[in-house]
């Protein structure tokens, strides 16, 4: 018999009996890493999830997701200093994702659409809630969503804390931080406001609560004793000017204003101080001007605003309406060392933003809780010393922003919940984060932030009316679409199209693909080439 060609002596299909799997030393793996966004995020924001939902059009769906851990999306979109943008890979291509920016629009779509919460059925148990900022708020709405009833006390004739008392209007308008906090009293949330709590257990006990939150804040300001000769310059704190302006009162802010202190209270006082019409604003700094904390755009808003920045310089005594400064310079240790040479500098008020501490005569009552440097202690699941007794927010240690306090809230609730129900709350461990080296850059094309509008200077100098505008629907979809999905697969086609085995195969639309890992040699193409570093190589098990 006459021997056949050797490529007609197969059979049909038989070549797919030739598994070049077992060439392979790596296979390719899908996962799922954590975008540096969502890692960065003090509330715990699925950020690329809610944006990918924005680039949709799918805004009510894209305001849930944001909800599902912060209560307030229009607040965090004005004062959230946005730690996400720091992080965010796009940054290292042309510039960060706005993403302050798609949230501030998704929350004041909330709002004009009245969209709502529902909470879960009722537990039976309560829970009692001491202080409305937005640490207090965020626990409130998250227990709420948990079924459980919850009562917050609060002192103030308003809820919202130092967000309603310590950021002006013209960064956070009341409407939009109202209409956020109302939605939380829809859901069921008793805020009795005009309630100051003096005896905190006795309250509790009383109320019949199964579990205590405190979220107090830290009220007390940390102040420096200046040597004073005369009566003609006014020494005041920042958080009393900032009520006062907040409750519209008189303040007795006039002439040439010092504010002593570089952080966000400092810059807040200080621009608060131009838009009384004080013809002369002065912050006096203690450290270098690059070591200032309030936020950049902080201080280069200041700056706009007519307001100078002295660093390096503490008061040192007053006499009459003259201030003797005394210079600094950056020590070895990076810190600031007195030099002892002075200088002068008249003044008409002196506002003291030199940070606050908690109140330790109320705190004082309850037994195993202890304050360290102006702070409570408190273990893993946000419980003080004291036992069924939770903390958070400024008065314990942590960065003291709003974004900070609203992911305590909710990281105390879900601790709460467990607590209530007699067991531990466990986060799930985190996913490894997807860094700007994992990317293939090259499918993504330039496309420039969208800014958001400012409000001419005239205007900002001569009134509270807010600074930053907002996005409209075009450039809010157009800005959500920027986001690169760091480590999440957005089904491009990529590895699919450039696998030289066809050894893979892909499931529909939000399945994504699947290895055929028989015939897949390892060669690393399709991880080499996804765009957004959803493929990791790994080591073949021997």
């Amino acid at each position: 018999m006459k021997a056949k060609p050797f490529a007609i002596t197969l059979d049909v299909g038989s070549s797919l009996l030739n598994k070049t799997g077992s060439w392979r030393t790596e296979r390719p793996v899908y996962l799922d890493r954590i975008p540096p966004c969502n890692n960065a995020c003090p509330a715990g924001e699925n950020i690329q999830h809610w944006l990918y939902l924005a680039e949709e059009g799918r805004y009510e769906d894209a305001w849930r997701q944001i909800m599902e851990d912060n209560p307030f999306p229009a607040v965090m979109g004005r004062v959230c200093y946005m730690p996400c943008e720091k992080a965010c890979n796009r940054g290292q291509l042309d510039e960060s994702v706005g993403i302050n920016s798609v949230e501030r629009f998704l929350g004041d779509q909330a709002l004009m659409y009245q969209w709502k919460v529902e909470p879960a059925p009722d537990t039976g148990k309560k829970v009692m809630i001491v202080g409305s900022g937005p640490g207090g708020l965020s626990a409130a709405y998250h227990l709420r969503r948990f079924g459980h009833q919850v009562t917050i006390f609060e002192a103030d004739a308003k809820p919202g804390g130092l967000i309603r008392y310590g950021i002006p209007k013209y960064r956070m308008p009341r409407e939009k931080l109202n209409g956020e906090i109302r939605r939380i009293e829809e859901m069921g949330v008793e805020i009795r406001c005009n309630t100051r709590i003096d005896d905190i257990l006795e309250a509790r006990d009383q109320g019949g609560f199964d579990a205590l939150v405190l979220a107090l804040g830290a009220p007390s300001p940390r102040s420096a004793t200046i040597p004073q000769e005369g009566e003609e310059v006014v020494v005041l704190n920042a958080l009393d000017v900032l009520r006062e302006v907040e409750l519209e009162e008189p303040t007795a802010m006039r002439g040439h204003v010092v504010v002593q202190g570089g952080g966000n209270t400092a810059m807040d006082v200080a621009r608060s101080a131009v838009r009384l019409g004080c013809p002369a604003v002065t912050v006096l700094v203690r450290r270098d001007r690059s070591d200032m904390t309030a936020h950049p755009m902080e201080i280069h808003e200041a700056i706009e605003e007519g307001i100078e920045i002295k660093p390096l310089r503490v008061i040192q005594k007053i006499d009459g309406k003259t201030l003797t400064l005394e210079k600094n310079l950056i020590g070895a240790d990076s810190r600031p060392m007195a030099t002892g040479e002075l200088e002068i500098m008249e003044a008409d008020v002196v506002v003291q933003a030199m940070g606050q501490v908690v109140e330790e005569e109320l705190l004082s009552q309850l037994p195993g809780l202890e304050i360290r440097e102006g702070v409570v202690m408190i273990d893993r699941h946000m419980m003080s010393g004291a036992v069924g007794v939770f903390c958070l927010g400024d008065m314990i240690p942590s960065a003291r922003t709003v974004t900070v306090a609203i992911g305590q809230g909710k990281k105390t609730a879900r601790n709460v919940d467990a607590w209530l129900a007699g067991t531990d709350y466990e986060a799930a461990p985190k996913h490894e984060v997807a860094g700007f080296e994992m990317l293939n850059t090259w499918y993504y094309t330039d496309a420039p932030r969208t800014v958001r509008p400012m409000l001419d200077l005239m205007r900002r100098q001569s009134g509270f009316a807010e600074v930053v505008g907002n996005l409209n629907e075009e450039n809010a979809k157009f800005e959500a679409r920027r986001c690169l999905s760091c480590g999440n697969c957005f089904e491009c086609d990529n590895c699919y199209g450039i696998c030289p085995d066809n050894a893979i195969t892909k499931l529909g639309p939000g399945k994504r693909f699947e290895f055929k890992y028989d015939y897949c040699k390892g060669c690393g193409m399709c991880a080499a080439e996804c765009p957004c570093g959803a493929i990791r190589m790994e080591p073949e098990e021997i």
